[in-house]
């Protein structure tokens, strides 16, 4: 890259997913230039979601250009609102990251919309809730318009002093590391970003390669410490409950989040069924957003592993007449939108089975403390949701192996290689009991300054310390 005039050293704030999982968005100041890393929704208690969600810590109008990692809600769910408020430069992206946002920032704007002005009947109570969308169809579509598809691997100028390069990161469709290159004079400072690292041997997606050392690695720690399943395992334990299921003439339920999530699991039970694991059961998949989401992966082949054998599915439109059309059927396999079952179609599936002892119903997905996911594996005989107790006698499994984010295993050999030539390690994107065992396994790996930042402190890009505040240091 030819060096140009001299910038300012620069800095990295962290106004997003800093000792937290939710709302991604790191901004990098240097010299005239500001650009931002993931512009994500934050998600949390309502009234803080909502405040927080609407209100950025910087104008809008000053950002040159927007860095996005993936099209995951909490990445990238504020951008319609960023430009509504004045931003009007480019959103580098992947190309499938562009299609996949186009759905995803849609569907948001038709649930804030829904939200926002609710149905004949609803309570007073209620109306105090209600809130103007962040943003609308509208916004939407000047997002997609302004956005810039980048290969994976191609060096991008985004002006004569700045470069990025997206890396395939394995985490979802279009996922990538962003690599940013920044000129100060006679130096050039590296930034990594690893947006959500993806697994590897799980081979749906392609996987994720390893991250190329920097002045400053910002790195996401959602699994620090945990190790997953393996594959096999993962096809033990979906086999041996899907026989149980059979045999009792019951039927499966799957809780997967639309994005990602349902596709893959649509995938392994299709590799274990052409392969004898189980019986090959009629698939029905009730998500119309999901649906969406089939079709630009569909468009985008050429980014995922090989097909399988095409054991065909179902996918379910309208929502009460499919559920009852379904309880004549015997047994089958049911994946519906909502991973933690704290909405989502999967709520109107389990009021029909949560009390049918023949029938299972596996978690592939985190579940929250405070979610009926949660409450669902506890070893208690009910749960609660909508407003009444149900009777628990659905069969209740977890397997942990289909997350889409690394493990120990992973960090361990995705980063071993970036120790020479690496400054500074923030970690992000994760609870402190798992920024912690991160840490750990960094520091006995030879990275020397691992720090969890604070929200909104900043740091300079250099080995040097923070210059407003000094983040956890961890033990």
């Amino acid at each position: 890259m030819k060096i140009t005039n001299r910038l300012s050293p620069p800095t990295v704030t962290f106004h997003g997913a800093a000792q937290s999982v939710s709302g991604s968005m790191h901004l990098i100041e240097s010299g005239p230039y500001r650009f931002l890393l993931d512009c994500g929704l934050f998600r949390g208690p309502r009234e803080v979601s909502r405040i927080r969600n609407a209100r950025f810590p910087f104008d809008p109008k000053t950002i040159d250009a927007v860095f996005l990692s993936h099209a995951h809600v909490d990445h990238c769910g504020n951008l319609p609102n960023l430009f509504r408020q004045g931003f009007s430069g480019p959103v580098y992206c992947t190309p499938a990251t562009r299609d996949l946002i186009a759905v995803m920032l849609a569907d948001s704007a038709r649930v804030q919309q829904n939200e926002s002005y609710p149905s004949i009947g609803t309570t007073s109570h209620s109306s105090r809730y209600r809130s103007q969308p962040l943003f609308d169809y509208g916004d939407v579509e000047e997002t997609i318009a302004n956005c810039i598809g980048v290969d994976l691997d191609l060096p991008f100028n985004v002006n004569k002093d700045v470069q990025i390069r997206f890396l395939e990161a394995g985490h979802i469709l279009g996922s990538a590391i962003i690599l940013v290159n920044l000129l100060d004079g006679d130096r050039e400072y590296r930034i990594t970003f690893s947006g959500d690292i993806g697994r590897r041997g799980v081979p749906y997606l392609r996987d994720p390669v390893a991250l190329p050392a920097a002045d400053l690695i910002i790195c996401e720690s959602t699994y620090g410490g945990k190790v997953h399943d393996t594959l096999d395992v993962m096809a033990m334990k979906m086999a041996d409950l899907v026989n149980r299921t059979v045999d009792r003439g019951g039927k499966l339920l799957i809780p997967a989040f639309s994005l990602g999530r349902t596709h893959i699991v649509l995938h392994y039970l299709r590799v274990w069924m052409a392969s004898g694991r189980f019986p090959t059961l009629p698939i029905y998949i009730d998500s119309p957003l999901a649906h969406q989401i089939d079709n630009v992966c569909k468009a985008n082949q050429h980014c995922l592993a090989a097909e399988v054998e095409q054991i065909p599915c179902q996918w379910i439109e309208s929502t009460d007449e499919a559920v009852l059309g379904l309880l004549d059927q015997g047994p089958c396999i049911i994946i519906a939108s909502g991973g933690m079952c704290e909405g989502g179609r999967i709520v109107q599936h389990l009021k029909h089975h949560i009390d049918d002892p023949r029938s299972s119903i596996v978690l592939v997905s985190y579940q929250a403390p405070d979610s009926l996911g949660a409450q669902l594996l506890r070893h208690v005989p009910t749960a609660r949701f909508h407003g009444r107790s149900w009777n628990k006698w659905i069969e209740v499994a977890q397997i942990n192996g289909f997350s889409g984010h690394a493990d120990q295993n992973d960090f361990e050999a995705l980063l071993g290689g970036a120790v020479q030539g690496t400054g500074q390690v923030r970690l992000v994107h994760g609870e402190l009991p798992r920024m912690n065992a991160l840490a750990k396994q960094l520091r006995e790996m030879g990275f020397a300054n691992v720090k969890a930042p604070f929200e909104n402190e900043k740091i300079r890009v250099s080995i040097g310390d923070a210059i407003e505040c000094e983040g956890v240091e961890f033990p």
